[in-house]
């Protein structure tokens, strides 16, 4: 008699010796493998290739981090951000408690007078017992690449003030750099260079050039800021409960307010406008923004005490972007040569995925540079590009495209009518209700 099978469900336990981050406590960092493993170059130490050399760190992997800026406080390191896919695989760069962080269990919804709209979480009105599968942890952006470049301290690997010009292919499938240095030129060699130098990535624009896949203008102009919540005195609100993540929206434009810190919160303020008018209202600085915002953002407390009471050194803006995806056929002739975070699939921030997603390229590219090359002995010979990055980039632009797609999406749905429509759970899921 013919029996029906079906397959058993999975079912995953941590390991006991790493609790699934694939790292155990040693005493020291994993020796360099200068003879077994290439040597990478990461050009850029925001939070992707600051994460890529702390994953390279912990397997043994030799690097090289170098970044323009003079100092890790030459400039704002932006706002905050949320983990979420990410906020387990940060155990695996070694960030097991994660200082500055602060979790929301509710997420709001609000017409411009008020009225809730939609909500979803744990902590909502109608359901104030169940758990979620998983928690969007909120942490300043440089609390974050900070706790990574902590890991990096006393290791002479990070070279401040290193302005890359160009790198060349060299006979014995080296690669050759250089970089402007205190006004000198300085030149090194490497055997993978790995761009993570943002949207307007150098590194990139070397690769495929500017005109293959060129920045997209997506319509809109974003201000952000962080208001302390001491500017807030009197303002008796249970959305500023620093547990509380919320929106208020028209269908034209938008401020999504979430917890910062134990002490502020951060806002970010969304409205339609044309390329040049974004680029004037960015150029003119913070305190024509704050204007701006304060203009637009009258709507029900407390989000005009909100934005009256941040400071403007806490306020920037700036019009968005993205670019069309890579493919395989872009990177096929790039030899030794890679892109991860916003330098390879930059993303409007509707989404909230572009760390996220820098994070686990820079574990992966690291986990299969390890594995990859301690299987094939003959790396250099055979090429980088075919033993780990054809791999690597399959997967990468697999995994990120849906959320670049998504993003640009969301620009759409997030400032159209259809956000106004009432009901339970985010409004943005029905860009893909597999989502």
């Amino acid at each position: 008699e013919r029996v029906s099978c079906v397959r058993p469900k999975m079912t995953q336990y941590l390991c006991d010796n790493c609790g699934g981050s694939g790292l155990i406590s040693a005493p020291c960092n994993t020796a360099a493998e200068y003879k077994k493993l290439p040597h990478v170059a990461i050009i850029g130490a925001g939070i992707g290739g600051t994460a890529l050399a702390v994953a390279c760190l912990h397997r043994g992997i030799p690097f090289t981090l170098f970044e323009r800026d003079e100092s890790v406080h030459a400039r704002s390191q932006g706002y905050g951000l949320t983990l979420q896919q990410a906020s387990n695989e940060v155990k695996g760069l070694g960030l097991f408690n994660l200082r500055d962080t602060c979790n929301s269990s509710r997420h709001v919804v609000h017409t411009t007078d008020g009225k809730e709209i939609v909500e979803w979480g744990r902590r909502t009105h109608e359901n104030t017992q169940k758990q979620p599968k998983r928690t969007n942890v909120h942490i300043p952006r440089q609390s974050l690449r900070m706790a990574l470049l902590d890991q990096l301290e006393g290791i002479n690997n990070v070279c401040w003030g290193h302005r890359l010009i160009n790198f060349t292919w060299t006979e014995d499938k080296s690669i050759e750099l250089t970089f402007e240095v205190n006004g000198g030129i300085k030149k090194t060699q490497t055997d993978l260079v790995v761009g993570a130098d943002g949207i307007r990535s150098f590194v990139r624009s070397l690769l495929i050039g500017e005109s293959a896949t060129p920045l997209r203008y997506l319509g809109y102009m974003v201000i952000l800021g962080i208001c302390p919540l001491n500017t807030l005195k009197g303002i008796e609100s249970p959305l500023l409960d620093l547990n509380t993540v919320f929106q208020t929206v028209n269908g034209y434009e938008r401020i999504y307010v979430m917890p910062y810190s134990s002490d502020s919160i951060m806002w970010q303020f969304s409205f339609p406008l044309a390329e040049e008018d974004a680029k004037i209202l960015s150029s003119k600085g913070a305190l024509a923004l704050k204007e701006e915002a304060c203009r637009r953002g009258n709507w029900h407390c407390p989000v005009p005490q909100i934005l009256s009471g941040t400071p403007p050194a806490l306020i920037s803006g700036y019009p968005v972007y993205d670019r069309e995806l890579l493919n395989a056929e872009l990177l096929k002739n790039a030899g030794a040569v890679t892109l991860i975070g916003d330098a390879a699939h930059p993303m409007s921030p509707f989404k909230g995925q572009g760390a996220n997603q820098a994070l686990l390229d820079a574990l992966s590219l690291a986990r299969k540079i390890s594995i990859a090359c301690h299987s094939t002995p003959m790396w250099k010979e055979i090429g980088l590009r075919d033993v780990v990055l054809k791999e690597f980039e399959e997967e990468m632009l697999e995994r990120s495209s849906r959320k670049v797609k998504d993003s640009a999406k969301a620009v759409e749905l997030l400032h159209s009518k259809d956000v106004l429509r009432e009901g339970d759970g985010p409004k943005n899921r029905t860009i893909n209700p597999k989502a």
